[in-house]
């Protein structure tokens, strides 16, 4: 489903957020069957989101203890956070027990205390293995002193993300709602965008429009790098005046119920006509975007899909997306030495790049859902159609919008 509303209602099938705690809760139940670890011990606030549905304020740094997870075998979830007379109050579907008051990781003696309530919610641990998703070399020291017995392994790449790696139906409408909030938002920069107006300045409507729709927080500091500034591309946002004529990329996402949207286009700022590299350059990096999705489907890796945009690519072409920005699978150099076979329901996105010094850079994105027979582009973005030479026929947006 898509087009539709993002209020729950009783006349339509719409996002349905008990549904999908429970079905993630499920899903990271099996995973964690489906492994040799007995347990998992959660310290990355996302993997709380995904879990038990808490809602972490976010910032621009980890903080280690601000929402902390245990999930044993056969055992429902228990959480440590700051906000947890708020969560009681506002979580009565879990019980009481499951919500407990922040585990202080700012410390040393605060992460053995915390260590030492775990067996009291999963039982002994001697002899058992446990997962975790992020290290820190403070908390190794405590916790290997109050757990002696205990074997600890990776459980983010090993348990985690082979829970996440498939989205439920409610989880792609949450990527959908983050990607038209997102795109909303890119709309009017674009509406902004015009000679004199600084990179920032720009940046500040697409983010006061994502703020606005409710969006929980970016999917990155964003970006509008204009001018010089996109070959080679710098990913950041400056004071930069943009003048009439710059090559504009803006590679913005919003936030929706914890989910990330992701989009990029490049534009011409002013009415201008670009140059015929310029085009060039744009067309190279427009086919490689499509020539990757085009590779899609059920069975192909993400090497075979890699190679469809290369060379036209930076370190990377893409990445998952769910409650962190950056999941797996990815799509990179290095993918076809330890390929990953795409399934149904996956969810991706692709950012080819194309870029001189002297002409400019072009970066174009679109996020994709692997069907079972091929992917459904869920981007519905035009590209700047005076920089489109040729358009390819899995884009229906472009070459209509004027």
């Amino acid at each position: 489903m898509s087009d539709i509303g993002i209020i729950p209602v009783d006349w339509e099938d719409r996002f349905d957020p008990k549904r999908m705690l429970k079905e993630r809760l499920a899903r990271a139940k099996e995973a964690l069957k489906n492994s040799d670890v007995d347990a998992l011990f959660v310290f990355r606030t996302e993997d709380a989101r995904y879990l038990m549905g808490y809602r972490h304020h976010l910032g621009p740094a980890f903080i280690m203890g601000n929402a902390v997870v245990v999930l044993g075998r056969d055992k429902e979830p228990v959480m440590w956070n700051m906000d947890y007379e708020q969560c009681r109050q506002r979580m009565p579907w879990f019980d009481k027990e499951q919500i407990q008051p922040r585990a202080n990781f700012r410390e040393t003696v605060g992460m053995k205390r915390w260590a030492e309530q775990v067996e009291q919610f999963v039982g002994s641990l001697k002899g058992k293995k446990v997962g975790i998703d992020i290290w820190d070399i403070n908390m190794e020291k405590a916790i290997r002193e109050t757990f002696p017995d205990t074997e600890f392994v990776d459980g983010y790449q090993s348990v985690l993300m082979r829970a996440k790696e498939i989205k439920t139906q409610d989880e792609i409408l949450c990527l959908k709602i983050a990607n038209a909030m997102t795109e909303a938002s890119l709309d009017k920069a674009l509406e902004f965008l015009r000679p004199g107006v600084r990179e920032c300045e720009v940046l500040a409507v697409a983010w006061h429009t994502m703020t606005a729709m409710g969006s929980e927080w970016t999917q990155c500091s964003n970006i509008v790098a204009s001018g010089p500034y996109t070959a080679p591309y710098r990913r950041f946002t400056s004071d930069r005046i943009i003048r009439n004529g710059d090559l504009v990329i803006i590679d913005i996402g919003a936030c929706f119920n914890g989910y990330y949207g992701d989009l990029t286009r490049t534009w011409v700022c002013g009415n201008v006509k670009p140059t015929q590299e310029m085009k060039e350059l744009h067309q190279k990096c427009y086919d490689a975007l499509f020539n990757a999705a085009a590779k899609v489907k059920p069975g192909v890796t993400n090497a075979e899909v890699f190679d469809a945009a290369y060379p036209y690519v930076l370190d990377s072409l893409g990445h998952g997306a769910g409650v962190n920005p950056w999941e797996a699978p990815a799509f990179s150099p290095h993918s076809k030495d330890q390929p990953v076979v795409l399934k149904e329901n996956m969810v991706f996105n692709f950012e080819p790049y194309a870029g001189k010094p002297g002409i400019g850079g072009f970066r174009l994105e679109n996020d994709h859902i692997v069907t079972k027979d091929g992917c459904e582009i869920y981007t519905t973005y035009p590209f700047d159609e005076r920089l489109v030479i040729d358009l390819h026929p899995l884009d229906p947006t472009t070459g209509r919008t004027r």
